[in-house]
Formats: C-alpha cells, structure tokens, sequence
C-alpha cells in the first residue's frame, strides 16, 4: 500500500540562487549585474560657448600688441614723415632701405652693444643680489622675514616715476645725498660732483635704479623656490661631508634652477627695454652717449620725424628679443610638462 502524497508545492529558490544552491550546494548568491555608467565624450557639449568667452581677451590682445606690431612692421618699409601724418597721404614705399641705412651708420652699432652691455650687468647683479638676499631670508627669524618681505613688496610697488625721481634727487650735484656721505670720508671730496658727466658715472647711477626696482621681484620668487628645496636631501648632503657651497651647487640650486631660469629671461627682456628710467634721469632730454635702443628709436621717431626709421630700430630690437621670448616660452611648456 503505497504511502499518501501531498500536493506541497517547490520551494521556491531565493532571487539571485543558482540551482546548485537551491540543490544544497555551496555556491554563494550572485549578486545583481552592475550597471557601469557611460563616461561623457570629453567633445560633448562643447560648442561655441568656450571660443566665445576667450573672444574679448584675443580682441583685447590683438589691440594692444598685434595690431601696433603690425604697424610697426607696415612702417619701417615705409618712408613716414611728419607731413604724412598731418596730411594723411601714403608714404612712399622705400623697401629695405631704412634697414640699410640703420645698419650702415656706425652710431646704430655702438648703440646695439651698449644696450647689451647695459642689460648684462643688471641681469648678473639683479639675479645675484636677488639670489643673495632669498638665500638670507631663509635664515630669518618669521617675524624678520615678514617685515623683509613686505619691505620688498612695497618697493617692488613704488611707480617707476617715483623711484627714478629718488634716485635722481639722491645722486643731485647740489644736494643729493651721495655726495653729501660720500664726502664725510677722509680723502674725498664730492660736493658738486656731477655724475653724469662721465658716462660710466651716469650709467651707474641708471643700473642701480633698474637692480633696485628689479630686486623684490627677484628675491620673493627665488624665496618661495627655496622652500621646495627638501630638507632631507640636504640634511643628506651635510651628513656625507658637503660644504655649504657644495650643498648649494649640488642640491639646492638644481631644484631652484628652472624658476631661475624663468625670471633670469624675464630680467633680460625687461633690462634690454629700459626707457623711463634713462629717459627721466636725463630730463627728457637724453644725450647721445646715454641711448640706447628704446632712446634711439624714440629719437630717430620724434626729434627727426623719421617714423619709418624710429620704427625699424624697434623692430630691430623686438627681433633680437625674439630669441629670448621663444626660450622663455620653451622654458614654461618643459616646466608644464614636468608637473
């Protein structure tokens, strides 16, 4: 006699159970699929909208650098006077002969290596007082460095007209403060002494106006790039015997070494351009041993009335500084990268 049956139905087997589990077996649950959300295209939904908000800034640009640029390049091909400019006529044009006429007077030449000169020196003694005084404020107590650092910042915001006003004041031949100190010293006498009569004398007097504007800038940065110098490396250095010069030489200044070079070209750039400071300690009426290439253009420009010269000895010195833009911007790309 066979036993009774019910009519019990399945178990049923819980969600995400897979038949062995649901047999006994010891497979774990399954978990529910994931669903992976779709990455945005990096091109999706970009339209106009970032060219547009760019738009003012390349007009801007374009106004005030490659338009005047772009006349400057028209003109020094041009024969452009005076009566051009009061009559609107079109000036004739002359080819390269503006540029064969500058590179012929010897007076060009001798202006050329003067204004190199002149910006070698304050280039070295910038960058080396710079690096002098970022090097001490590391020793400074935070109270010091704090008054040393505003005390730069507010000499780096003093206008160029001020400074150079000041310095004009102090080498002053009647009353100017450095011949007042200088003749409290045995043996010398400097009352009434002109300076700029000897042109080495002048020049002197110009480059310590420029070094002493260019300072803060240089010392503030080349600071902030001595603190990512690892302490460890030169704890590092001293532990095997290194010097102070060879710590220096050998671990500090080739983590320091591309903000270095940054502000070196900037310095070149800006001490190869001087103008105001020159032109305001001469008062407005610069003699000829003290032009350099800004002056000279400036002079051929306006006190000739030969604009097409005035502006082919600009575009002269903007071609030389050319060079030094394209390393400057080589310089931040490989530094871009590295970061």
């Amino acid at each position: 006699m066979s036993a009774p049956t019910t009519d019990r139905p399945p178990e049923a087997s819980p969600p995400g159970a897979t038949a062995g589990s649901a047999a006994g077996g010891d497979s774990g649950v399954v978990p529910p699929p994931v669903r992976q959300r779709r990455r945005p295209d990096p091109g999706h939904g970009r339209g106009i909208l970032p060219y547009a908000l760019v738009l003012p800034a390349l007009l801007a640009i374009a106004a005030v650098y490659f338009y005047p640029l772009f006349r400057t390049v028209v003109m020094s091909f041009q024969d452009y006077r005076r009566r051009h400019l009061w009559s609107g006529d079109a000036p004739d044009w002359v080819g390269f002969d503006q540029f064969t006429n500058i590179f012929s007077d010897s007076h060009f030449w001798g202006v050329t290596l003067k204004t190199v000169v002149f910006m070698v020196v304050c280039v070295v003694l910038t960058m080396s007082l710079g690096l002098l005084i970022a090097l001490i404020m590391q020793r400074m107590s935070a109270w010091v460095r704090l008054l040393v650092t505003f005390a730069l910042i507010t000499a780096w915001a003093m206008p160029v007209i001020v400074a150079t006003s000041i310095f004009r004041w102090l080498s002053d031949s009647e009353y100017g403060l450095f011949n007042n100190l200088l003749s409290r010293i045995p043996g010398l006498d400097f009352r009434g002494h002109n300076w700029f009569l000897e042109t080495w004398q002048g020049f002197t007097v110009i480059a310590a106006v420029v070094v002493w504007g260019a300072i803060p800038f240089v010392a503030v940065t080349l600071y902030a790039a001595l603190t990512q110098v690892p302490k460890e490396l030169v704890e590092a250095a001293r532990l095997d015997g290194a010097g102070p010069l060879g710590i220096f030489t050998n671990v500090v200044f080739p983590v320091i070494k591309p903000v270095f070079q940054l502000v070196a070209t900037l310095s070149v750039i800006w001490d190869f351009n001087v103008f105001v400071q020159i032109f305001l300690m001469r008062g407005n009426n610069v003699e000829p041993q003290y032009e350099v290439l800004g002056i000279y253009s400036f002079q051929l420009a306006f006190q000739s009335a030969s604009f097409s010269q005035g502006t082919a000895v600009a575009l002269v010195a903007v071609l030389l500084l050319s060079g030094v833009a394209v390393y400057y911007l080589r310089q931040l790309m490989r530094r871009g990268e590295v970061e």
